[in-house]
Order: structure tokens, then C-alpha cells, then sequence
């Protein structure tokens, strides 16, 4: 019998802890150190990547990502390890999708090129912002002037070059968000993603919020505001808006997250990888130590991942719903039919939150910006 992740796809996500230092925001996985030792980095890694194929047992993978951390803060010879574990331990479709995360300050040609001829054919850049006080108060190290010169690096190298912005950032205006979106999808290949700046606990921008330091951080409707615009101008250029912070011309969408939001299987590996893998007809859902130190101890006495669970029908049909209705395309009907509250579906579908056919579901253009009430009201329970 076909699995499900057959249908859906077969990701290797890796994660690399490490930055040049935290930023303000971030409430990633990631620690600055003052100096790494590769080798010991690109041994543990390979390691849990065999570890994890002995597990599967052979398929087809169509995605690496590389996230972070600071990815490009990896030398091309610890990259090329894993993908070489990777490769030996299952399959590369044809048209696998191998993508690493580069910060602008840390994009340096010999490590591009080596990449490129390593596999790697998509980067995405962590711009954030185009105006140089916001850069500073985002904590980034670097400049518009560097981050466009990484993008020209980056471009000579990758066919396919997507970056990060930030917007509803600390005193933003719809005309300034205008004329920076307009520059970056002037700029722009293919492929953007655009994130509302959110206040995450634990990072140092919750820590000042909650003193009252924060200011300037835009209302509840000029948010809505600006994600409106931020819909309307990336249309106009012809990046749909596949996800509710990825934007795409036709064909360029990422396959790996992609994968993550319909539902695939992907191994997780590096400090704070989570991961889904069905093995035995049960979809279970790991997760590794997140302190560096911590995962290395673990690979050495046998395996870098903390905690393995077996999920329920239920918790994959509430996975599944709350990561497909971030799409376009929705979801099946069938992948849901557990949790679903079919009157709720009804009455939202006559509200004009939610389209269906007979087969699928998703939010429409007013229900992506209330995303949480329309999960809350379809799970039943």
C-alpha cells in the first residue's frame, strides 16, 4: 500500500545552530560561539544522517534544506559531507531541490562556489529589511549596499536566489513599506518571503516590549493594512502568494517547505531539528536536543535526537490543518475528516472565509488574515 509521504514528498532539513550573533527578534534555535570545529560538526551530522537512513530504509529524497543559524556560516567541505551521506543512504530525485540559508554578512564567493558545485541550487538570503536605520534596529550586521552585493554574489552562482523581509516593523507607514516591497520585487528572481514582524517571548525585543521600550510598533489595523498591501503589490508583479508569507512566480515555489505544509515525511538533524517520519505504517514526531554542546554528546553516545512520538490520527489530521490552510491550494477533505466540524465548514464557506470543491478546502483572500479563528472553528473540539 502507497503511504501518504509517498505521495507528498521526502525532505532532509539540517540545522545549523550557529550565528555571528543573535538578533533581537529571532527566537530561533541559535547560539554564537567563539570558534566551531567543523569537522567534528560535519562527522556528527553524517552520522545521524546514517543513522536516520538505517531507520527509513531507501527512498527518494526531493529536498535538502539547510536552516539556521547562519548556514553560510558552514564551510563548503562540512555541506558536502552531508550531502554525501544524504546521497548514500537514499536516493536524489531528479529534480531535487537543495536549498541553504545565507546572511548577507556572511556570503563570501569561495563558499558560494563551492556550494553550487557541491549540489546546492537555491539560496535564501535573510535581507529583512532595505533601509539602513531598520537593519540596525533588527540587529542584522549588515548594509543595503552588502545585502544587495550578496544578492549579485549569490546570483552568479544560483539560478534560483530567494530573501527575507521583515515588515510592521517599529514606526513602518504604508508608503514606506510601498516603495521598499517595490524595490525588493524589482530585485527579486522568483521568490520572496515576507514575514510580520512578531514579538516572540524569550528573545531580547520581548524582554524590552515588556518594559515599555519598544515603541512605534504598528496597531492592529495598520498591520492588517500593510499585509493588504503587501498581497496587492506582490500580485500586481506576478509572485502569487502560494503561502501566507511566501510569494512566488509560477514554478518557483520552495518544494521543501512545500513538503512541511502538505504533509510529507522530512528528517530532522542538527541541535533543535524536529522531524516527521512514517515508519511502520506510524507517522511519528522527533525532535533533538537544542543545546549544541548537548546534541554532540548525544550523537557520541548513540543519537542527537531527544524525544520520539507517535502521533495519533488526530494529532496528524490537526497538523494537517493548521499547516495546509496556510496554502493557496488548501487541503484534501480526506486528510482532515476526523477533526472536521462540517457545519462550521459549511457556515464559513457561506461567510466567504473558506473556498471548497468537492475534494478540497483553504482560506480565501479575507479568511488568510484571520487564519487561528478559522482553525479554532473547524476542529472539532
Amino acid at each position: 500500500m502507497t503511504e501518504l509521504w509517498q505521495d507528498r514528498g521526502f525532505g532532509l532539513y539540517v540545522h545549523w545552530p550557529f550565528c555571528a550573533a543573535k538578533c533581537p527578534y529571532c527566537d530561533f534555535n541559535s547560539h554564537v560561539r567563539a570558534s566551531i570545529d567543523q569537522s567534528a560538526w560535519a562527522q556528527a551530522l553524517t552520522k545521524e544522517i546514517r543513522r536516520t537512513g538505517a531507520q527509513t530504509g531507501p527512498r527518494v529524497l526531493t529536498s535538502v534544506f539547510f536552516g539556521g543559524g547562519t548556514p553560510s556560516l558552514m564551510e563548503p567541505e562540512t555541506v558536502g559531507a552531508v550531502l554525501a551521506a544524504a546521497r548514500d543512504v537514499w536516493s536524489f530525485s531528479n529534480d531535487i531541490e537543495i536549498t541553504l540559508e545565507a546572511n548577507p554578512t556572511s556570503v563570501e564567493a569561495y563558499r558560494f562556489e563551492g556550494y553550487a558545485k557541491l549540489g546546492v541550487n537555491r539560496v535564501s538570503l535573510g535581507v529583512q529589511a532595505l533601509n539602513n536605520p531598520d537593519l540596525q534596529k533588527l540587529g542584522r550586521l549588515h548594509s543595503v549596499s552588502e545585502a544587495q552585493s550578496a544578492f549579485s554574489t549569490a546570483r552568479q552562482f544560483f539560478e534560483r536566489v530567494s530573501f527575507d523581509l521583515i515588515y510592521a516593523r517599529q514606526n513602518q507607514t504604508l508608503d514606506s513599506w510601498r516603495s521598499e516591497l517595490n524595490t525588493a520585487l524589482e530585485l527579486a528572481v522568483d521568490h520572496l518571503s515576507l514575514y510580520q514582524l512578531t514579538i516572540e517571548e524569550g528573545t531580547a525585543f520581548w524582554d524590552r516590549a515588556q518594559r515599555g521600550l519598544l515603541r512605534g510598533l504598528p496597531t492592529d489595523d495598520l498591520g492588517a493594512d500593510l499585509y493588504e498591501l503587501t498581497q496587492e503589490l506582490c500580485s500586481q508583479a506576478g509572485f502569487t502568494a502560494y503561502e501566507v508569507s511566501n510569494h512566488a512566480r509560477p514554478g518557483a515555489e520552495s518544494k521543501h517547505n512545500l513538503l512541511y505544509w502538505r504533509g510529507g515525511d522530512y528528517a530532522g538533524v542538527g541541535p533543535g531539528a524536529h522531524g516527521r517520519l512514517t515508519l511502520n505504517g506510524q507517522r511519528l514526531a522527533t525532535e533533538c536536543w537544542k543545546n549544541p554542546e548537548a546534541w554532540l554528546a548525544g550523537v557520541e553516545s548513540g543519537t542527537g535526537v531527544r524525544s520520539t512520538e507517535p502521533l495519533s490520527p488526530q494529532d496528524v489530521a490537526d497538523e494537517r490543518l493548521i499547516m495546509g490552510l496556510r496554502l493557496s491550494e488548501g487541503l484534501y477533505l480526506d486528510d482532515v475528516s476526523e477533526i472536521l466540524d462540517w457545519a462550521k465548514l459549511e457556515q464559513l464557506h457561506s461567510e466567504s472565509l473558506i473556498w471548497r470543491d468537492e475534494k478540497r478546502f483553504g482560506a480565501t483572500q479575507q479568511g488568510r488574515p484571520v487564519l487561528n479563528y478559522l482553525i479554532s472553528q473547524l476542529a472539532k473540539g
